[in-house]
């Protein structure tokens, strides 16, 4: 059976950290269901792993639903959030039946939204009607424009104590957990300390419930970019690229394909078929 918020809950009240992994397609979902992450996250970061973007933004509901649905369909056991991605919950009428579609025509667990007190209202409007909600702060990608670049949030004293404000407001609003972005990990600590709910880092550190990160930083699919909060742990790029390269190779060099890759057919049709061609018969 799939699993419920109320497992990723338990999971942080027993102390066990939560593993949570980005898929957009059925091959990673696959793949993170074989290894037994507990949580997938259909993230808006699609946008700049899977369309070649430099920001979420773009990213519309449209494409979440169709990249959740692949998620959600192929996969039986891991909890699965999609984003509401930017400017798709700026009211609580709109994120009501935004998150409604994600639920109904993805079929996901929860949704996830950006943004602290000033999203609380919305968040509470969309648990009341019975859809878990995932929250997220500290380094808002959706905002990124207005951080000017993707920059450590909280440092100093008033910027850390609206985050504890931030984290206190969403879990009040009845989000089930919260990932925190780019927040130094001695903050992130204490809003794990302080918090009912389980709060995943990305960028803050070891105190937090659980982590999530990019399915493609984690496989070093993209060799250009590694962000400081990621670690590689295989370089896929690298050696999809030689294969690729290989097959062109082989392709140039008349090496492939083979017989082992081919298939016959009787000699006599062949022959019958040169005989019609030449005769005029099969083709004028």
């Amino acid at each position: 059976m799939r699993l419920t918020i109320r497992d990723i809950q338990k999971m942080r009240a027993e102390r066990q950290p939560i593993t949570m992994l980005t898929a957009y397609d059925a091959a990673s979902a696959r793949l993170a269901e074989a290894a037994e992450v507990p949580m997938i996250l259909v993230g808006d970061s699609l946008g700049m792993v899977i369309q070649g973007r430099d920001s979420t933004i773009p990213v519309r509901l449209e494409h979440m639903i169709y990249h959740a649905e692949i998620v959600a369909r192929v996969t039986t056991r891991p909890l699965i959030v999609a984003d509401l991605p930017f400017m798709t919950y700026a009211t609580q009428e709109q994120a009501l039946a935004n998150a409604a579609r994600l639920m109904q025509e993805a079929q996901v667990s929860a949704v996830k939204l950006e943004g602290g007190a000033h999203s609380a209202p919305v968040i509470r409007s969309i648990v009341d009607w019975g859809i878990p909600v995932m929250a997220h702060i500290g380094l808002t990608p959706q905002s990124v424009n207005a951080f000017g670049g993707f920059r450590v949030q909280g440092k100093d004293l008033d910027a850390a104590r609206q985050l504890l404000r931030d984290a206190k407001a969403i879990e009040q609003a009845g989000a089930f957990a919260v990932v925190l972005e780019l927040v130094p990990t001695k903050l992130a600590a204490l809003i794990t300390e302080i918090l009912h709910i389980p709060t995943i880092g990305i960028g803050a550190g070891a105190g937090c419930s659980g982590q999530v990160q990019v399915l493609h930083d984690l496989l070093g699919l993209y060799s250009e970019f590694l962000p400081r909060h990621a670690r590689r742990y295989a370089s896929l790029g690298d050696v999809a690229r030689d294969a690729i390269a290989q097959y062109r190779e082989d392709v140039s060099q008349r090496r492939f394909p083979t017989d082992e890759h081919s298939f016959n057919m009787s000699d006599t049709v062949i022959e019958t078929l040169r005989a019609e061609i030449h005769e005029g018969h099969l083709i004028h």
